[in-house]
């Protein structure tokens, strides 16, 4: 199946919805990000966040009950000799702890595996996030290795990586 963003189609799974990105999530989105519990592991937005155009990336709006609660988004390599689709997202603090997390990253990599063939995906958590961790971990995510200073802090000193892949075969579903 050829990427196009534009093209995304919607996904379900037992209690979310992953919709492809709209302008009218931008303002819930950006409540959601702007959360302390979710500030804290992800770089401030810029003014135009989501909606930066970045044609290697899918976005989507996650969804409980119609409720927006989240955002998640896949991007790929477009190398055939390193072919892989990686993934990132964070749920609101008041949905947090339900296992919609977990839920949210088996139907995104069922997709990624199932619909777009891709045979590795990766992901990339500070190592400090344990509970992020964790769920990639439920699903079949390994840890790669630790990607020292990877990412600065917003007080300008670094944080740690962790990177981590998940091969289509080790999947758990």
């Amino acid at each position: 199946m050829a990427h196009s963003p534009a093209l995304a189609p919607e996904l379900h799974g037992p209690r979310v919805v992953l919709e492809p990105l709209r302008p009218e999530h931008r303002a819930r989105l950006r409540e959601i990000h702007r959360e302390p519990e979710v500030r804290r592991w992800w770089q401030m937005p810029d003014d135009d966040w989501p909606e930066v155009p970045e044609p290697d990336t899918t976005k989507y709006t996650v969804l409980e009950d119609g409720r927006i609660i989240g955002f998640a988004q896949w991007y790929f390599e477009p190398d055939p000799d390193y072919r892989h689709a990686g993934l990132d997202l964070f749920l609101s603090a008041e949905v947090q702890g339900r296992g919609l997390g977990t839920e949210v990253v088996r139907v995104l990599c069922a997709h990624l595996i199932d619909d777009h063939r891709y045979h590795r995906l990766v992901i990339d958590p500070k190592l400090s996030n344990t509970p992020a961790i964790a769920c990639y971990r439920k699903v079949g995510f390994k840890d790669v290795g630790v990607l020292r200073e990877y990412e600065m802090r917003h007080d300008g000193t670094w944080e740690d990586g962790l990177l981590m892949d998940l091969l289509a075969r080790e999947f758990i579903r």
